[in-house]
Parts: C-alpha cells; structure tokens; sequence
C-alpha cells in the first residue's frame, strides 16, 4: 500500500512539474504526418504546425510514463521506421555551431560525436565521442546534410532496453514531405523557435500520441485542452 501511493505521488509530481510541453498528434497509428503545437503554462505559445513522423508511422515507445494500450498496437523497435508514442523529457539541444545561447544543455555536434544504434553495445542509445570505443553501428551527429544543423535530444529508452528503439530526435526535415526513420522532423524556423524557447528549469516533456490515443492525454493534462 505505502509503496502503491509513493509511486502515485511520484507521477504526480512528474505530471504537474512540467510547464513546457510540445505535443504532437497524428490522425493515425499509420501516418507519416502529425500537427505539433506547444503549450506552456496551459497556453499555447505558437501557432500549431505540421511535422513528419516516422515512415510506417507510429509505435509505442518507453517514455517516463506508461501509458494503457491495446495489445493489438505496435510496439517501438531499432529500425522499424516508426516514431515513438509516449511521453518523454526533452533533455538537451544539439547542432553545427560550436555554441548556442540556450536555455537547454547544449551538445555541438562534431564529427567525433556519435548516436549508437548498436543493442550490443553498452552505449546503446546513448550520444558519446568516437573516442571512446567504435561500436558496430552508429550514426554521425555531424552530418554532411543540414537534418542535424539542430535538433532536440528526446529521451526515450533512457533504460537502453535492447532493440526498443534509439536516437530520437526533433530535428530540420529532409524535405516538407519526407518521413522520417523514427524521429519527428520540421522546417528549420519551426525547429529554431523550439530551441530558443526550451527552458530546462521548466521540465519540458514531448508528448506524442495517435488521436486514438488523445483523450488519455487530456485527462493527465486537462490544460491542453483548447
């Protein structure tokens, strides 16, 4: 009983501590596309906007909250092309520039800095230097295209769950309609406003979510509610 309520405070506090929250719908499991909007303090701080989400569209993910789910649904897997459903901390920014004048940690992304894919590894899911051990598949933070110049670290699979899925991001779209491997990708200026509004002291969470799924949502946080 006594732990049953400590684990209800603790989501409590999770819940209401968090001032800064990017929701992101889509109308489907299956869609490639989703509407991004931002509230803080209950309120809308910009205009809503559309963004790609994962080629095969969405799975669910391991966030810092469980969330009920039908069996039938799919689950979030390393290479699966499918972004993750859930709720997760937004933990630092990453970007071409040596540095940013941030409210958020910064990451500059060098081409010693790496994102592991690689389950086997013990860095799996985790963005580390080159340096320290080469693992048998990673990606480049530093990339020869502009889809990383800036991005969000999104914490999802903080446990490194092997094969649960890695390197999520909000970063710069390929293109307005490409899809993405399992991140959530925007225009530049859309991805630039983010960024400079993020405040780590207001624990920003990503909350991501078919309209399916909506209502649960909005009972955890009935201030997203128009």
């Amino acid at each position: 009983m006594v732990k049953a309520f400590l684990i209800l405070i603790s989501i409590q506090i999770f819940l209401y501590s968090s001032e800064q929250i990017i929701l992101v719908v889509s109308n489907s499991l299956k869609s490639q596309k989703a509407i991004l909007s931002c509230f803080e303090d209950g309120k809308k701080v910009f205009d809503p906007f559309e963004v790609n989400i994962g080629k095969n569209g969405l799975g669910w993910g391991i966030g810092n909250l469980e969330l009920s789910h039908e069996s039938s649904q799919p689950l979030k897997y390393e290479g699966d092309k499918k972004a993750p459903i859930g709720i997760f901390s937004l933990e630092s920014i990453f970007g071409y520039q040596k540095d940013l004048n941030l409210k958020m940690p910064y990451l500059h992304a060098t081409k010693e800095l790496i994102c592991v894919d690689d389950s086997d590894s013990i860095y799996y899911n985790q963005i580390i230097n080159i340096e320290k051990e080469k693992p048998n598949s990673f990606e480049y933070m530093r990339r020869d295209d502009t889809q990383y110049e800036l991005g969000v670290v999104v914490a999802h699979n903080k446990n490194q769950i092997k094969k649960r899925g890695s390197c999520i991001f909000l970063h710069v779209q390929k293109s307005q309609n490409t899809p993405t491997a399992g991140c959530t990708s925007m225009s530049l200026q859309n991805i630039k406003k983010i960024v400079n509004w993020l405040d780590r002291s207001k624990n920003p969470i990503l909350i991501q979510v078919p309209k399916s799924d909506l209502d649960q949502i909005l009972e955890l946080y009935p201030q997203l509610k128009d």
